[in-house]
């Protein structure tokens, strides 16, 4: 039979491993890339990625300016998606704020907008 403490360091450790981007980002932020440009918002994608053409789709709908790398034929932009930790596309950051994946509602609330 397990114990109830096992059963908390389990939960521990899934919620750990789960959530270790959040982690990790809380205890080392990472830099602000978006702070280099005066749009604020960056978007590291590519040109094949369905959810990065939703989102400059989003931009454009929005009216948002922004400045765009291409992971895969900047190296400037490569170089800051790497250590703003990037493990998928898109990643935007905005004001500071990284967003991983497309995810309208985090957009939207990341920019103030309704």
């Amino acid at each position: 039979m397990i114990s109830f403490g096992k059963i908390v360091v389990i939960l521990l450790a899934a919620l750990v491993i789960f959530k270790w981007n959040v982690i990790r980002d809380e205890l080392s932020p990472p830099p602000d890339f978006s702070a280099q440009h005066p749009e604020g918002v960056v978007l590291y994608a590519t040109d094949w990625c369905g959810y990065c053409k939703k989102t400059r789709e989003f931009f454009k709908q929005n009216n948002i300016a922004y400045v765009e790398y291409d992971i895969e034929k900047s190296a400037e932009g490569r170089a800051q998606y790497d250590q703003l930790h990037g493990s998928g596309i898109p990643l935007v950051m905005i004001h500071g704020q990284v967003l991983r994946g497309y995810d309208p509602e985090a957009l939207k609330a990341a920019l103030r907008i309704q």
